[in-house]
């Protein structure tokens, strides 16, 4: 199927959802398709829905549904699946867009998604950033400098007074700089530094222990207030830190696993075991396209100083992952095949993002738990 062909298809996807009533907009003269972009997925991507969410009154996730809804199953198009604000992304049919998405994850590994969109921002081409002198602000400020650092960004950052000393022992916290004054005061010939604000933390996080204290401190939106209590540090599944942290172990003692049965991960097409149709491989799906949003992800952490984002992103990964770990091995008396080798592709890719994820927010990745 040709981009030509293609936009046809969904342009025919978009009348027939105003035919039937399901949107109410002026069907546009043509659709345009092309290569997605970071957080992408597949061959093709089209802004379409985003285009007419507006006009039509509703979300543009949904009106992105209507139309998967009505383009699955079409001649040419392999796979449907939409992503970010509203993209719609297609596979065609002959590719595996899935395969090709696992290859990048395993050749970029903990560095997936860091991209230099940010290059040259700031005056003078240096991003400066400032924080209060206080435990959560100075958390952020460590995240957000590594978050914008995975995008081309140069930073400088500074700190309206002289850190606590646990603040980097036990918290890991590295400020380049240690100011004097309010943060928002300095003025120079570089320009004032932009103020990171968080709502304070209500008490002393450093009883939990770096991992926990920084979870908690950078999970909640920056506007939100934390919580700082022992539920960050329960190992159970109640405990998001904790999925994630799981999660992460998980796939890399499916790697070992792996090498002692001699075999290793391999992108392919995943095919999970059980599953029925029309959900055939819905989880592997799942994690698809969790994997493919983490570029946007880490571009819009970075952009809008939003740790929380990236942590959020975590916990969505983990959940997809974890439901597709017990098919990755084989049972028995069974031999490893192509699908094996895929689904431990597919589960080593999602071990990369989460190490790298965890790592940018300054917690540690175990390799067993």
């Amino acid at each position: 199927m040709t981009p030509a062909e293609l936009s046809r298809t969904v342009l025919h996807a978009v009348r027939r959802a105003v035919e039937e009533g399901e949107l109410s907009v002026d069907v546009p003269e043509r659709v345009r398709v092309a290569p997605p972009g970071p957080g992408g997925y597949g061959d093709y991507a089209t802004n379409v829905a985003l285009q007419l969410a507006r006009p039509a009154g509703q979300p543009a996730l949904r009106v992105a549904e209507l139309l998967r809804a009505r383009l699955v199953g079409a001649g040419g198009i392999g796979e449907v699946v939409v992503t970010g604000p509203g993209f719609i992304n297609f596979s065609v049919r002959g590719t595996d867009a899935g395969a090709r998405l696992v290859s990048e994850v395993l050749r970029d590994g903990v560095r997936y998604g860091y991209r230099e969109s940010l290059a040259g921002q700031g005056e003078g081409g240096v991003v400066r950033l400032r924080a209060a002198r206080e435990v959560r602000a100075v958390v952020h400020l460590d995240v957000v400098a590594r978050l914008l650092r995975s995008q081309g960004a140069v930073v400088r950052s500074s700190c309206a007074g002289s850190l606590d000393a646990e603040w980097g022992s036990v918290l890991g916290v590295c400020v380049e700089q240690h100011a004097q004054g309010d943060p928002g005061s300095e003025h120079g010939q570089d320009g004032a530094p932009v103020d990171v604000r968080p709502v304070p933390a209500p008490a002393d996080p450093l009883p939990l222990g770096r991992d926990a204290a920084r979870w908690a401190l950078l999970h909640p939106a920056p506007h939100d207030r934390p919580r700082i209590g022992d539920e960050h540090l329960v190992q159970r599944e109640i405990n998001p830190l904790f999925r994630v942290r799981y999660a992460h172990a998980r796939s890399r003692a499916l790697l070992r696993n792996a090498a002692d049965l001699g075999f290793g991960p391999e992108p392919g097409t995943v095919d999970v075991q059980g599953a029925q149709e029309p959900q055939d491989a819905w989880e592997a799906r799942a994690l698809l396209r969790a994997l493919a949003d983490h570029p946007r992800v880490l571009a819009a952490a970075a952009a809008h100083h939003a740790p929380d984002r990236l942590a959020r992103h975590l916990v969505t990964v983990a959940d997809a992952a974890l439901p597709l770990f017990p098919a990755v091995l084989p049972l028995g008396e069974e031999k490893p095949l192509a699908a094996h080798r895929a689904r431990l592709g597919l589960a080593a890719a999602a071990g990369a993002v989460l190490a790298g994820g965890l790592s940018l927010l300054g917690i540690d990745a175990p390799d067993h738990l």
